[in-house]
Formats: structure tokens, sequence, C-alpha cells
């Protein structure tokens, strides 16, 4: 992982979706996790083109991100995310700023866009997965991770960060997994990369990635084949904050530290083109992480 590396924060509307978030699991959930209620979350993106992100299951955040450097100013509704009639969500990253946004760094170059589930949905434990085709390019940044409900009263890392997904368009045939906590955040998160046999490029065709959590460990798979799982003894004493709710996050961000930013070798627009998101949690999550063990 990049020494680079830095976190995406959260704005200002996730804060506070996440302040007022309820858990769709029991408060004794986390104590008692193995008597859990299941929880289900499914969207497969049907609907006509152009339409909006359903909104009982996502809400798309607005503006920019210094933090890590980011480029990109986050819109709403479908200019850059939108359904496209055919089963897929859209995210496009475009060199524009039609509406005169002003980013960290004077006015924007980019937009692009970010949803969540906070206060919608959110989960504990589960098998997590999404099936999606990747942009490419120079400055490119396409992620599919999680955040812990508490966000909004703990901050971040003390809420912990489950990074499903991340690729970084300098590295074409590498994706990566990564958590991150307090005492192992930003560019001391703990986790591995994955890369395609015969360094074939993730953004040629659509693959599946996942997490399989249970309670003290998460295991990362990519098209089924599992690559790397991590538990509390990974984290060299520090707190192991993987235990409670936490809600899932779409983005393309671009140039940051970590990707660095386009350069003339970058084509825009690119788009990140997802097939479907699924959680299942309980029996059903268990079968699924088999399969994923056995390969699909």
């Amino acid at each position: 992982m990049s020494a680079l590396r830095r976190r995406r924060p959260l704005s200002a509307l996730v804060v506070a979706a996440a302040l007022g978030a309820t858990a769709l699991l029991p408060a004794s959930a986390n104590a008692e996790p193995a008597r859990a209620a299941a929880a289900t979350f499914t969207d497969d993106f049907d609907g006509a083109a152009g339409s909006a992100i359903d909104g009982s299951k996502w809400q798309l955040e607005t503006g920019d991100n210094v933090d890590n450097h980011e480029r990109q100013y986050y819109t709403s509704g479908t200019d850059n995310a939108a359904l496209d009639g055919d089963g897929h969500l859209v995210i496009t990253a475009k060199k524009e700023n039609p509406a005169g946004y002003q980013c960290w760094y004077g006015s924007c170059e980019y937009t692009s866009a970010r949803l969540n589930t906070s206060g919608k949905f959110s989960s504990t434990y589960g098998h997590v997965e999404t099936r999606m085709k990747i942009p490419r390019g120079q400055g490119i940044w396409p992620a599919f991770w999680m955040l812990g409900d508490d966000i909004g009263s703990v901050g971040w890392p003390n809420s912990g960060e489950i990074d499903i997904m991340e690729n970084v368009g300098f590295e074409p045939n590498t994706v990566h997994g990564t958590i991150h906590g307090p005492g192992y955040s930003g560019s001391g998160g703990i986790g591995a990369g994955y890369s395609l046999p015969g360094g074939a490029a993730f953004a040629d065709d659509f693959h599946t990635f996942a997490v399989d959590w249970n309670p003290d460990s998460i295991s990362w798979s990519v098209d089924g084949t599992v690559y790397q799982t991590r538990t509390p003894a990974d984290v060299g004493g520090n707190q192991w904050v993987f235990n409670k709710p936490f809600f899932i996050i779409l983005n393309l961000a671009v140039g940051g530290y970590w990707p660095g930013d386009p350069d003339g070798s970058t084509q825009l627009p690119q788009q990140l083109v997802v097939d479907y998101v699924h959680v299942t949690t309980g029996a059903a999550a268990k079968a699924e992480q088999t399969a994923a063990v056995r390969g699909h």
C-alpha cells in the first residue's frame, strides 16, 4: 500500500446522517452477534435509463475533499450518478464545472458522485458483495467501502473503515482491501492487494468484490478467490473496531495523494459501472462465504 495513502473523510451530510442513523440490528447485537436477526440489502439498479438512484436505499453526498487533495466535486442529481436502463448504476467522472463549483484548490476541474446508505441501511457482519466494472486512467480512484455507524459520535478512525475494493489508476491490474482503525489508519491501514493473472486490467471486464465479515474476522475475495483474512491479532494491540454496525459507500474520486492527479494520458469521462450491491447475513451469508471459498 502506498505510503501516500490517505483517508477519504466524510462530508457534513454523512456525519449528520450518521448521528441520526438507526442500525437495523437490535441493541444486543454487538454483545450477542450469534442471535442477531438477519438483515438483507439488495440493489440491482433496475430502472429506466437516466433515472436517479433509489432514495430509500442511498443518499448522494456533495462537495469536495481537501484532506485527500482530490480534485473532483461530488454533485447531486443524475448528472454524475444514474441508472443506464440495463440494470446498472453508472457513476461518471467528468472534466467539467457546469455550475461554477469551488474546490479547495479554486475552481473545480472535475465532477463525480459519491453515495452512501447511512441512516438507511447498516448491518453487523455478513457477506457484502458488488459486481462492477471499474474505470481506468492515471488519477482515477474508484472505491466500494464501509464506515462504522458511530462516525458522528466517535469520529474517524475510531469508527473503523472497511475498504472492500479500491483501485488507483496507475495499477490497472491490482485492487486493494484494507481496514482502518485507531492506531492503524491512513497510510498505516492494514490490508493487501490482489492482482489479476496474466497482467489483465480490471477495467476490461466486470469483476465481483466481496468481504465475509464475522465476529473478529474479515476475509476479502475477488471473483470468489479469497486473498486475505484479518483478525484482532493483526492490529498490533490496538482496538479492533469491527464488531458493530457499518454502512456502505460507493464513490469515484479523481486525483488525490494516493492515485496522483490526472495527466495528459488520462481520458475523461470515465465510468464506474455497478451491476449490483448485495448484503446477506445469517445463514444466507454463510452460504455465500462457502461459495466464495470453493470458487464461483
